[in-house]
């Protein structure tokens, strides 16, 4: 594997970092660096995702013929390295990421004309509705009823941890259209106007005194069956096709982002004559996190030439998911140590701390700290917990 950049890529590189340095503004940047949450919020996303859908880069992996920008592995891996250098804010994958590649890669015609160029415009915005009170990792267990009448289905039961419902116009759902079989069939996978009659989204705030995600009731809610993507009773196999791109791809550079800000923190407070990072504790921590991200990076760019070659991420997203997700939780750990007691306060009322002009003691750095390593404790489960994903490397990896 060729690590180099051609002459291309560089120019490709320097026409990236050009067009962060005109459009990344310091209030998105500032917005960005106060994020305690998976994603940003819906007003700091949309402004972002505007300059880029302007620039045509926003859907920087769809292909071209549908609104996409026809990068190749590379190119696409240059600009993720770069917006994560930058601090640029996250793209929100619902609609880009996740629900977009489906549709385009299995959806109708029809689906297509009316959602891709929705979601590329900012017109729809998407969230997720997979798990459920009763199944969370064991996604194959959703009961979730879709019992079909006509050219409707009628939808009856929940989804839970939403992550921004409350801001959607559409939600995804897998959906159970039969109970003969496996678990793993009679799931469907449909696209729902969230205005539909029989919605309601109710908030869960999280021990970080965020809102970020919900639980949304369908009470007898009626879906035109043209709102299905595939074949009834063929969603598990859409589902994994998308927890592909979920679980992979694109951390590395957030990672080094974020392992470059906490070197700068663990540099900067001192204990006793000396800054921390002349302690053992802390010097030796950093190096195991340092060597972690290494082989992240490493791990991302065999996943990238795997991409390149037409072929799909495999097991390489649930190493990527598991790694990444250790990765941050410790380095949200060991900023908690660093900062100490600046790291406790927390912002009341559960807003944005870009928001917020209250004074706290500290470093300008501190505020986020506590939220961050709060929001991370979730991250081992969602998306399929780290047990799901070693599953998923024992058979596909080790052959156990």
């Amino acid at each position: 594997m060729d690590l180099n950049y051609t002459g291309e890529d560089l120019a490709f590189q320097n026409e990236v970092r050009a067009f962060l340095k005109e459009n990344l503004t310091p209030d998105l940047k500032r917005a960005t660096d106060m994020t305690t949450t998976v994603f940003v919020e819906k007003d700091i996303a949309e402004k972002w995702q505007r300059k880029l859908y302007e620039k045509g880069w926003l859907a920087y992996f769809w292909p071209k013929e549908y609104g996409g920008t026809g990068w190749n592995a590379t190119q696409r891996y240059i600009f993720q390295q770069e917006c994560a250098a930058a601090g640029a804010p996250g793209i929100i994958p619902m609609g880009i990421r996740y629900v977009g590649p489906v549709i385009f890669t299995f959806g109708t015609q029809q689906q297509k004309d009316f959602f891709l160029p929705k979601i590329l415009n900012g017109e729809h915005y998407w969230c997720q509705g997979y798990s459920e009170p009763g199944a969370g990792s064991d996604l194959a267990g959703l009961k979730m009823r879709a019992v079909r009448e006509g050219d409707e289905y009628v939808l009856n039961g929940s989804k839970i941890w939403t992550t921004h419902a409350h801001h959607a116009d559409w939600i995804f759902c897998l959906v159970r259209t039969d109970n003969t079989g496996k678990k793993q069939e009679g799931i469907s996978f449909l696209l729902i106007d969230l205005k539909t009659p029989g919605i309601k989204i109710d908030p869960i705030i999280t021990m970080g005194l965020d809102h970020e995600v919900n639980q949304v009731f369908f009470d007898d809610v009626r879906v035109p069956v043209e709102n299905r993507v595939g074949e009834e009773n063929q969603g598990w196999e859409y589902a994994k096709f998308l927890l592909e791109f979920e679980r992979g791809g694109g951390s590395s550079g957030y990672l080094k982002a974020a392992f470059s800000k906490l070197k700068t923190v663990v540099s900067s407070q001192v204990s006793g004559q000396l800054p921390l990072i002349h302690d053992s504790y802390f010097a030796a921590e950093l190096a195991k996190v340092e060597i972690g991200v290494m082989a992240q990076e490493i791990t991302e760019l065999r996943m990238m030439s795997r991409l390149a070659a037409g072929q799909p991420p495999g097991a390489e997203s649930s190493i990527m998911k598991s790694t990444s997700v250790d990765l941050g939780q410790r380095m949200s750990e060991l900023m908690i140590e660093a900062l100490d007691y600046y790291a406790t306060p927390m912002p009341a009322g559960g807003r944005p701390l870009y928001e917020i002009n209250d004074w706290l003691p500290g470093p300008d750095y501190a505020p986020p700290a506590i939220g961050t390593y709060l929001n991370k404790r979730a991250q081992s489960i969602f998306g399929g917990s780290n047990e799901v994903q070693r599953d998923i490397i024992a058979k596909l990896v080790l052959r156990l």
